[in-house]
């Protein structure tokens, strides 16, 4: 009988000494549009987060303690991304990768300054994101002065003393995109032959088309999102078009191609180098691939988020959100997108964005570098 108990004893530590470990597992965030039309990027995000947060428990963990991942969905709506940095603070979670529209990511970044919350954005571009003199914000992608001044320089080259249309979605992301590159074009002395804008979510996008046509528009340059991007095309084509489309980091999924079909060929895009095909991303990428997971768009900038988080955690000894951000400006970070380092603002030092276009297969390949 006293074996008995001291074997309960024994069963009833181990069970507490579980639980213990389990309670001071460090919980970690990944925030994105896990609903609505850009589901598509959230679900990026989240293979991406998943992946790392698997990979860094498999490699031992951080600072001695398990990460546990929390997912949230903010729909790319401002008033849910806000109330999900409310709820993520409140929890006391010290560090977020996210969001991916820039307008979450803005209005999120209060809120988790507030409520000392690291945040790393995979994916919003908007400059206005690092601007604001924030304590906690960084990202591990480029920025859209940046990303027009490529799209700018392209245009110059290869449509030189054609007709030029700018769109924009009246987003964050999209209109600020939109007004930098029609910055760069001016700059450059080319000017837009139309100017006009949409509201996210529309579908009939006839007007526009025929003002396109009426105005022999050669290149149509849209700062919005993959939908209507896709439907825009498409009801080019309807209408005769032979318009070209060009837009930004928004078309980097295949679901674009799955609204053009074959129309979309010829659709034009900057991103930054493709990290799948760089070497530091060639086992990750074949991790994806054994999971039935193709790891495009911004899958890996996420990982890589994770990663300069849970190294620079590392280097400080602790999830502190403000010594962990002073470490990672501090430092230079090993990621599965090359090495990157920050600057007082937040934002990376060296960024390039090169030219892509979509084929007829639905997919999609380098055209052009930087400066061309």
């Amino acid at each position: 009988m006293k074996s008995l108990k001291l074997i309960g004893l024994a069963f009833g530590a181990s069970i507490a000494l579980s639980s213990a470990a389990f309670a001071q597992d460090v919980t970690v965030a990944v925030a994105g549009p896990m609903t609505g039309g850009e589901s598509a990027f959230g679900r990026q995000m989240k293979n991406g987060a998943e992946m790392a947060v698997a990979d860094i428990n498999a490699a031992g963990g951080l600072n001695g303690k398990k990460l546990a991942l929390s997912i949230e969905d903010d729909a790319c709506d401002p008033k849910q991304a806000r109330s999900i940095a409310e709820k993520i603070a409140g929890a006391k979670i010290p560090f977020v990768a996210g969001h991916y529209c820039s307008s979450s990511s803005i209005p999120a970044s209060e809120a988790y300054a507030d409520g000392n919350v690291l945040q790393i954005t995979p994916a919003s571009t908007n400059p206005l994101f690092t601007e604001r003199k924030l304590w906690n914000v960084a990202r591990v992608c480029g920025r859209d002065d940046q990303q027009g001044l490529i799209a700018a320089q392209y245009i110059a080259k290869n449509f030189k003393g054609k007709n030029i249309a700018i769109l924009n979605d009246k987003t964050t992301y999209g209109k600020g995109l939109a007004d930098e590159t029609k910055k760069a074009l001016n700059k450059a002395g080319i000017t837009e032959k139309m100017y006009e804008s949409y509201n996210k979510g529309d579908k009939d996008f006839n007007a526009i088309v025929s003002r396109l046509k009426r105005d022999n528009i050669d290149l149509v340059y849209v700062g919005g999102y993959h939908q209507e991007s896709g439907l825009i095309l498409r009801q080019m084509r309807d209408q005769g078009l032979k318009t070209v489309l060009m837009a930004g980091d928004a078309l980097a999924d295949k679901e674009y191609a799955s609204i053009t079909g074959p129309a979309g060929e010829g659709t034009l895009f900057t991103f930054g180098p493709d990290p799948r095909n760089k070497p530091t991303a060639k086992k990750i990428v074949e991790a994806f691939k054994a999971k039935g997971i193709d790891p495009e768009g911004y899958t890996l900038y996420t990982y890589a988020a994770m990663q300069v988080w849970s190294q620079a955690a590392k280097k400080a000894g602790t999830t502190d959100a403000k010594k962990v951000m002073a470490a990672m400006k501090a430092g230079k970070w090993d990621t599965v997108i090359g090495p990157i380092e920050y600057d007082a603002k937040g934002d990376i030092k060296q960024i390039d964005y090169v030219v892509y276009k979509w084929d007829a297969k639905g997919g999609y390949a380098e055209i052009a570098g930087s400066g061309t």
